[in-house]
């Protein structure tokens, strides 16, 4: 074991990321990150694939599949060489990917965009997480299944996502029929890349439960699908439905097409797929009951280990074995965190900020956290929602929007920026205080992802949840929990909760609670609560709005169409 390594790789929203590992101790050894070519399209269809211009809807995000592959061949070999190891070393390789990431495939895994004379058709392309366009699905899902008492829906804490296999591929038949006829496998990015490696289609139980609605061996039933559109009772069977791989198991060995890409031994242990956040667990030596990991990065999903099954109001799902065997894994998430720093950053700072930033040596970010950072609590007087990607626990509707309420002629941009990250910590308040209510405890807050390192951010998060915060202490820690899944498969340890012991890294209680500032958050937290509930549940405006918006893009782009 002291000269075998491992590879893991992590399937990130705009890059993909490979780390080397050391099977007897975690030690990462080189890295290498490769930025997505085409990186996430929400606007138009590259016009070199597709061959002519095309527009893609609201609330539409696709990706290349092809991108997932040049990880493959740019990324990997380059963490080999910056490890400096011999690559006849690696053992193994596994990969991770966002969820829910769909890819309509043939029989044989080409992608749909791949194919001749499809290319210029939108529903051929990857449709990654934040795809948030088959709302309209998910809502007529989400109301059969009350009407019909569907046993499988309070495991998802009584409503679906838009996000999710079901959703998708029932926009996908409506939308385009004779594309769906032609896809013959409704794919999980997460599979589809180890397919690639390997040869070998497999199901991950990860996805399979929290994304494809698949509890107690089974999957909705052909009757409640046909419900929803003629021939949609098929998919199930048709298009979804294949052997499932459990976490931590061989999927297959690596092809001799992999091999010469990455540079690795063909042969060796490829492991069944996982998601990023459920994968994370485990580099963060959180595999027990009562830890919830916090992978926080342009979104957010939160999971952990419970001994007990109860069904959470507004949860992503539950899953018996989602993240390790023996305990039912549950998640839930916030769909925006980092995308809107980054969108009051790009967006919404005026010159000046910009420019004393660049004159302090700082970056944007850097420079309106250290002035937040000298205010007292509340003393901006604001309340932000944290829904400008929608929310995803627990009101799951991605038709809400964000707002700050309290603006006045007096709020700076400091002010805002705050506030809005006071939103997000309050948000997962709000995630911790279900899983509480509904006898789920949550006794560890562990933070992963680049967001850690706002200190200001972290001590908030530590302030409005009443937790102490630990911090994975790795840069990669998706990456880490792929490598610890990849040792697993290679045989070098028996099962993953051993494999995380020896490989996964945390810093334990680094950012301590004040109960000074946790007292005044918790008034402020009402003030969150009361507008969570107004405009989430009381309220259709938000909604409207994107009504409105969706007709008047539409009208616009029609009189493009004819003065064109």
């Amino acid at each position: 074991m002291d000269d075998q390594h491992v590879v893991g790789v992590d399937y990130g929203t705009l890059s993909g990321r490979a780390v080397v590992v050391r099977v007897r101790d975690g030690a990462e050894l080189g890295t290498a990150v490769h930025p997505y070519p085409h990186a996430v399209l929400e606007d138009a269809l590259p016009a070199h694939l597709a061959g002519r211009p095309q527009r893609l809807a609201p609330a539409w995000a696709l990706q290349v599949p092809e991108d997932y592959r040049e990880v493959l061949r740019v990324a990997v070999p380059a963490a080999v060489a910056a490890a400096g190891i011999d690559p006849a070393s690696v053992v193994g390789i596994a990969t991770d990917f966002t969820a829910c990431t769909m890819v309509p495939t043939r029989a044989d895994g080409t992608p749909l965009n791949e194919v001749e004379g499809l290319a210029d058709r939108p529903h051929a392309y990857v449709k990654l997480w934040k795809h948030h366009a088959a709302q309209g699905q998910a809502d007529r899902i989400n109301d059969l299944a009350r009407e019909r008492g569907e046993s499988w829906l309070p495991r998802y804490g009584g409503l679906i996502s838009s996000e999710w296999e079901l959703a998708k591929g029932l926009q996908l038949l409506e939308e385009d029929p004779d594309l769906y006829e032609r896809m013959d496998h409704w794919v999980e990015a997460a599979d589809w890349i180890v397919w690639q490696l390997s040869g070998t289609y497999v199901r991950n139980a990860c996805t399979a439960g929290y994304k494809g609605n698949r509890q107690d061996g089974r999957y909705p039933s052909a009757e409640f699908l046909g419900r929803l559109a003629p021939g949609f009772d098929r998919f199930v069977a048709d298009k979804l439905d294949h052997p499932i791989g459990e976490l931590g198991a061989v999927a297959g060995r690596l092809t001799a097409q992999a091999a010469a890409w990455t540079g690795l031994p063909e042969g060796i242990a490829v492991a069944v797929g996982n998601v990023d956040a459920h994968v994370t667990a485990p580099a963060a030596q959180a595999v027990g009951p009562g830890q919830m990991v916090a992978i926080m990065g342009t979104s957010t999903c939160h999971v952990m280990n419970a001994e007990v099954l109860r069904e959470v109001p507004g949860m992503c799902g539950v899953v018996d074995g989602g993240i390790v065997s023996g305990l039912w894994g549950y998640e839930a998430g916030q769909s925006g965190v980092g995308d809107i720093f980054a969108w009051f950053t790009q967006h919404a700072v005026p010159p000046a900020y910009v420019d004393a930033a660049a004159a302090a040596g700082e970056s944007v970010h850097e420079h309106l956290t250290r002035l937040a950072a000298a205010q007292e609590v509340g003393e901006h007087g604001l309340v932000a929602l944290d829904w400008h990607s929608g929310n995803r626990s627990v009101l799951v509707d991605h038709e809400l929007s964000g707002l700050v309420m309290g603006l006045t002629l007096a709020t700076r941009a400091e002010d805002v920026y705050r506030a809005l990250l006071e939103a997000t910590a309050f948000g997962t308040r709000v995630i911790v205080n279900a899983f509480r209510d509904s006898g789920v405890p949550v006794e560890e807050f562990i933070v992963a992802g680049g967001l850690s390192r706002n200190e200001l951010l972290m001590q908030i998060y530590a302030d409005v949840t009443r937790l102490p915060i630990s911090v994975i202490d790795s840069a990669q820690g998706p990456a880490l929990g792929s490598a610890i899944h990849a040792a697993v498969a290679a045989g070098a340890y028996p099962d993953v909760p051993t494999a995380a012991k020896q490989m996964g890294r945390v810093r334990r209680h680094v950012h301590m609670p004040d109960e000074r500032r946790a007292g005044h958050y918790d008034a402020l937290f009402e003030e969150y609560q009361a507008l969570h509930d107004h405009f989430g549940r009381a309220s259709g405006a938000m909604r409207r709005l994107q009504h409105v918006r969706r007709e008047a893009v539409a009208r616009r782009r029609a009189t493009e169409t004819v003065g064109a």
